[in-house]
């Protein structure tokens, strides 16, 4: 029995040593096969072909396969990147996405030069300053949008529902992300505007949450999350926790162990347990579909608008030796009921059409928060 039990155990070590060296000469010929072809571009294209930028590209080309928001970066646009998170970067103030092979405005943060413009969340960008953008990744979108502050730049935009392409031209700018605003509505509701979720933002929200407590007693909250395209997930698991005495908030699960989490909110709802309406849109993405898919799985908040981008998954930064960086998914997240928002988004629980370009408080055209106010207030 031994015998038969070793030598079981000696042809499954074989058979794994065999599947393995196939596979790595597999891959070393796939390795050959990428240089050969590099060799012959070289000699034979029409052209003289930068071969650092075709083997950049290349690199890109494998990781933008994976998913729309893998991607490399060289050491110029990693910088940039970097900047980003921290709430002030040169540029024009749009998160861009992938759909289909075509640049996609997942959204336009509040008062940069593309919501003044009149870019809107859903707009596909097909032309850069002249230049199609059909065919490139994203991070080379990116890079062709940003530029020297001061400078413009000319967009030409597909939106749908309108027939001719649209033309932008706009001037790059420091953007420096205020990402919280209040203000107290008639019959003292609590209003809570929420651009993105930077290092900055959670602390913001508190502090606004504390200023309105400590000026009037209010009867509820709106937290708007129109067109926020997300950001940093402890900055939305720390605005969700705000609205929670307990329960979990949002999990993450992907290959590594240490990447499948799952987070808790703790005791102290910043609010009070008062009446709470989030207003949501396509253009909310990301850690905005976090808070806003946690507080409706808990019962905390009714959500009102139109169904939001459906971006559920995780991406980690991670520099390289030569100073520039992939962008690349690491885990999925799911809600409290388990469920996954990956191209499905949140579903509001009261459908309201988004009729408002510029999102300013309490305008008469927007019927998204003042159907809100009319929840909170009858």
């Amino acid at each position: 029995m031994k015998k038969i039990f070793v030598l079981l155990l000696v042809g499954f070590f074989y058979t794994t040593v065999v599947n393995s060296n196939t596979d790595n000469n597999e891959l070393y010929k796939k390795i050959d096969l990428f240089t050969e072809v590099l060799d012959k571009v070289r000699k034979e294209y029409v052209d003289e072909v930068d071969q650092s930028k075709l083997i950049d590209d290349a690199i890109n080309g494998a990781l933008q396969s994976l998913d729309p928001y893998s991607g490399y970066m060289d050491s110029e646009l990693f910088e940039s990147m970097e900047t980003d998170t921290r709430g002030e970067f040169g540029g024009l103030g749009i998160e861009v996405g992938m759909e289909a092979g075509v640049v996609k405005v997942v959204a336009p943060i509040d008062g940069t030069p593309a919501s003044k413009a009149g870019v809107k969340a859903g707009d596909y960008i097909i032309k850069i300053d002249g230049k199609q953008v059909q065919g490139k990744s994203l991070m080379e979108a990116v890079k062709l949008m940003r530029g020297p502050v001061g400078s413009t730049i000319d967009l030409t935009i597909r939106r749908k529902g309108v027939k001719k392409a649209i033309s932008k031209t706009i001037k790059r700018e420091i953007i420096e992300i205020k990402s919280v605003d209040s203000k107290i509505l008639k019959k003292n509701i609590g209003y809570l505007r929420l651009t993105a979720f930077n290092n900055n933002s959670s602390k913001q929200l508190v502090d606004q949450i504390k200023n309105i407590e400590s000026k009037e007693k209010t009867l509820g909250y709106i937290l708007d999350l129109r067109n926020n395209p997300g950001g940093l997930l402890n900055q939305a698991i720390n605005v969700t926790d705000f609205f929670l005495n307990e329960g979990e908030i949002v999990s993450t699960r992907g290959r590594k162990s240490n990447e499948n989490r799952r987070f808790f909110a703790k005791k102290g709802d910043k609010v009070k347990g008062k009446p709470l309406i989030v207003l949501i849109n396509n253009g909310s993405a990301s850690a905005s579909e976090i808070v806003a898919g946690a507080l409706k799985d808990h019962k905390r908040a009714i959500i009102l608008g139109s169904r939001t981008y459906g971006k559920g998954s995780v991406q980690s930064i991670i520099p390289l030796r030569n100073g520039g960086g992939i962008r690349i998914t690491i885990s999925k997240y799911y809600l409290p009921s388990g469920k996954s928002i990956s191209e499905v988004g949140v579903i509001p629980d009261i459908f309201v059409d988004d009729d408002s370009d510029d999102f300013e408080i309490n305008t008469e055209t927007d019927s998204q928060l003042n159907y809100a106010l009319k929840l909170l207030t009858t």
